[in-house]
């Protein structure tokens, strides 16, 4: 990093005010209607909502610092100023040079600071296939909160820049806690029809992919299809989150109006997991059936999905990349799976589910990490760079946030990454869903298609709209 952009970064960090005020109080007996709350109260212009693991839940907001990197620059803000510097074709170096500044002004006074954003999909083309095709919108996204609360099952904590927040968050969690939801949901049937729209131009996008995959182009391809939602009414995104996460089992749960996106999301796996002991973990899920209130029924279909030839190959080179992906930032002979082709319920589906972990080398850091697994591969394909051309040709637009990463992290260099699935999103006047199956040479269109729609009804009967 030249001096010039460190000072650049330094003038920003310095900018950046401190959580100087900290409260704790008892436990919130909901942990998820006392995020979504706060999320409802429109506190500030972005906030974010981060189930992470073990039940701890986290809720930033803010609005004037923040990172936005595109594809040939990068921008800060804080305290109503404006920083920007070009980064080539390197914006998650930049990125990481940005917040290691932010560590050195504030982490020692600070006790660390966290960070939540988001990794658009077309961040992908920049990284690992054709830079023009990542487009000039945003890539990532990273909000540096005013305030910050952490839910669990013992405590509540709010870090705030000032006393008036620490009172504002304080008086919303000391209000009652209501079961109360807008009662406009879809039915069983529009919820179907919703699902089923687009099927047909799916399975001819499957079949133009698998006689890429047997002309030796690629090994496998994660296509998807969007289901664009009707402008009027308007959907409900928190209380969309609420009912979905009471009917969801995901491994990350995210509530976001955070960089131009608006998200309400049942991830079912994680992209990236660094702690700051430089443990690295992904966990790659690929292989699918259907997940529903029948135990029989269910057991069924696992042993089907365990015993399925297409549903294991695909499953198998999706851990085979992940190893070597880690591999490329990881301690030589750090690398190991820890968990092979588990079966994990993941609401409406269940999937075969691994686990994959190292130890990052001493000149590496999370970003690196990063850079070198995202996109999840079971949302791309093998190989990736491959995968993301044949999903240029066979997918209708750009996918934006679906694909891509949610994440919170911090300044002593953890970062939590989820994998943007089973999510409903908004973008301007936009509302959609979208949901991808993994085609191999194996894969059949309809069995394709049934995958989508079995992923999609994690997500679309649990729709609420806003009252009218």
């Amino acid at each position: 990093m030249t001096t010039g952009l460190r000072k650049t970064w330094d003038e920003w960090a310095g900018a950046v005010p401190r959580l100087a005020r900290s409260s704790t109080l008892e436990p919130c007996e909901d942990l998820a209607a006392a995020a979504t709350r706060l999320a409802r109260a429109a506190l500030a212009d972005q906030y974010m909502v981060y189930e992470a693991a073990a039940g701890v839940w986290h809720f930033a907001a803010g609005s004037a610092e923040s990172l936005t990197a595109h594809a040939a620059g990068i921008t800060a803000r804080a305290a109503g100023r404006t920083w920007t510097s070009a980064t080539g074709d390197r914006p998650l170096t930049a990125f990481a040079d940005a917040l290691g500044a932010l560590s050195a002004a504030r982490g020692a006074r600070d006790g660390g600071r966290h960070f939540y954003g988001w990794g658009a999909f077309e961040l992908a083309h920049l990284l690992h296939a054709d830079p023009a095709a990542a487009g000039d919108g945003p890539l990532l996204h990273a909000l540096i909160p005013s305030v910050e609360v952490t839910l669990t099952g013992d405590r509540t904590v709010i870090r705030a820049v000032d006393e008036a927040w620490l009172r504002k968050v304080s008086d919303l969690l000391a209000e009652p806690t209501t079961q109360d939801l807008p009662p406009d949901g879809t039915t069983p049937e529009v919820s179907e029809r919703i699902i089923a729209a687009g099927t047909d131009v799916y399975g001819s996008a499957v079949s133009r992919t698998v006689e890429d995959i047997r002309a030796g182009l690629l090994e496998k391809a994660v296509v998807s299809r969007k289901v664009p939602l009707p402008a009027a009414p308007p959907v409900d995104f928190p209380a969309t989150y609420l009912t979905g996460r009471r009917a969801n089992t995901p491994a990350r749960s995210y509530l976001l109006d955070l960089g131009g996106y608006r998200a309400a999301g049942f991830s079912p796996e994680t992209v990236l997991e660094v702690g700051e002991d430089g443990r690295v973990s992904t966990q790659p899920l690929a292989g699918t059936r259907a997940h529903g209130t029948d135990p029989t029924e269910n057991e069924r279909l696992r042993t089907e999905l365990l015993t399925d030839p297409k549903e294991v190959h695909e499953h198998a080179v999706s851990v085979r990349l992940a190893w070597d992906e880690m591999t490329a930032v990881c301690r030589p002979g750090s690398v190991t799976v820890e968990e092979f082709m588990a079966v994990r319920p993941r609401g409406s589906v269940q999937h075969l589910a691994s686990r994959v972990t190292g130890r990052l080398r001493p000149d590496a850091g999370p970003w690196d990490a990063f850079s070198s697994i995202f996109p999840a591969i079971t949302a791309t394909g093998v190989p990736k760079r491959s995968a993301l051309h044949a999903l240029a040709r066979h997918e209708e637009g750009p996918r934006g946030l679906y694909g891509g990463a949610v994440f919170r992290g911090s300044t002593g260099g953890a970062l939590d990454a989820a994998l943007v699935l089973r999510t409903l999103i908004g973008e301007g006047e936009e509302t959609w869903l979208r949901a991808g199956a993994g085609v191999t040479a194996q894969s059949v269109p309809e069995r394709e298609t049934e995958e989508t729609c079995e992923k999609l009804r994690s997500v679309a009967p649990h729709l609420r709209f806003a009252m009218q």
